[in-house]
């Protein structure tokens, strides 16, 4: 779930073909940030690993490998490989935080999700309205009209959504802003994954309103309105995702 969007293409069910070193990634990342791998405890030894999975040697190291440069793990010498404590976790690796999505519940994960949010989209789409240019705004607009087109469909148009919310943080050209996009898209993944089962079109139309008056906001360049449009937009999705 490297690249943007894949996340929100998954809500739908449908799954992408794994080779056997990303499906061992996939599987102890999963399982690590689930809870089935404890923070703290020893993952099976290497024997039990590769029969668990039917891999070799060298995939099973270099998956593990992976998980370990992601923060999720720690190799001890004589020790094992130990399962690492959250502060160490790379929660901006977009396969981490997408790896949340099907754990538990947790409302500090979440609320501070939403936090990062609130702090730096505001600001990023108020240096784009300062300085947008016409084929920034023809680009938002061309994603609005895509979200009026899916209506129906709102796996399109969640992906619609993203894509106006990357092109804000692409055009604010702010490196830091651009790592944003797994959190983004994770946010966004929260918002969607009940409306992609039970679609509501009323909701949409909600979203897709509080969206307009944001690229109406950045094309007026008007920057205290922009910053305020973003902040609902946000807080909106948070809603949506608690269920309120």
């Amino acid at each position: 779930m490297s690249e943007p969007g894949s996340l929100l293409r998954s809500l739908s069910g449908r799954s992408t073909a794994r080779n056997f070193h990303s499906h061992v990634i996939n599987e102890i990342g999963a399982g690590v940030i689930s809870g089935r791998y404890p923070i703290g405890t020893t993952l099976p030894n290497d024997a039990e690993l590769m029969a668990d999975f039917e891999v070799s040697r060298t995939v099973l190291r270099e998956a593990l490998k992976t998980l370990e440069a992601k923060g999720l793990l720690e190799a001890r010498p004589k020790v094992g490989t130990k399962v690492a404590k959250k502060s160490r976790w790379n929660l901006y690796d977009p396969q981490v935080l997408a790896w949340h999505l099907d754990a538990p519940p947790d409302a500090e994960f979440l609320s501070g999700l939403h936090e990062v949010r609130r702090s730096l989209e505001p600001i990023a789409a108020a240096e784009v309205a300062r300085r947008r240019t016409a084929d920034q705004i023809r680009l938002m607009l061309y994603w609005i009209r895509q979200m009026e087109t899916s209506l129906t469909s709102p796996q399109n148009f969640a992906l619609a959504d993203f894509e106006l919310h990357r092109i804000i943080a692409d055009a604010a050209h702010n490196p830091f802003i651009r790592a944003l996009y797994g959190v983004i898209e994770l946010a966004h993944a929260f918002a969607y994954q009940r409306l992609v089962d039970t679609p509501e079109e009323e909701v949409l139309v909600a979203i897709l309103d509080k969206h307009k008056m944001l690229v109406q906001r950045i094309e007026y360049g008007d920057e205290s309105g922009t910053r305020a449009a973003m902040l609902e937009t946000i807080e909106h999705d948070r809603q949506i995702a608690l269920g309120t």
